[in-house]
């Protein structure tokens, strides 16, 4: 199975951080304008909390297009950093 985007399906790089943000953002919503329903979180290995934040906008930007987005493979490192700001919640992910 693909894990690049076939339609459904996209995935973080391995970075994201503040100073990749903004075209992480920017890339991840084109994929969900076009359709994608989930993100695959394995090759995130360098990770702040610009990460969260970018996710919870993937997954507003997709509840707007009236769809949910599925995070999957979200590194415990960061499922741990969203329960430490209490947003662990807002996040649609599983392992």
């Amino acid at each position: 199975m693909s894990t690049q985007a076939s339609g459904g399906r996209f995935e973080t790089a391995a970075s994201l951080t503040h100073e990749s943000a903004q075209a992480a953002l920017d890339a991840g919503l084109s994929r969900i304008a076009a359709g994608a329903t989930e993100v695959d979180c394995a090759p995130l290995t360098q990770f702040d909390s610009s990460a969260l934040a970018v996710l919870l906008a993937w997954q507003r930007a997709a509840s707007a297009r009236g769809a949910a987005l599925g995070v999957v493979n979200l590194p415990s490192g960061l499922v741990s950093l969203a329960r430490a700001y209490g947003v662990d919640t807002l996040l649609s992910f599983r392992h």
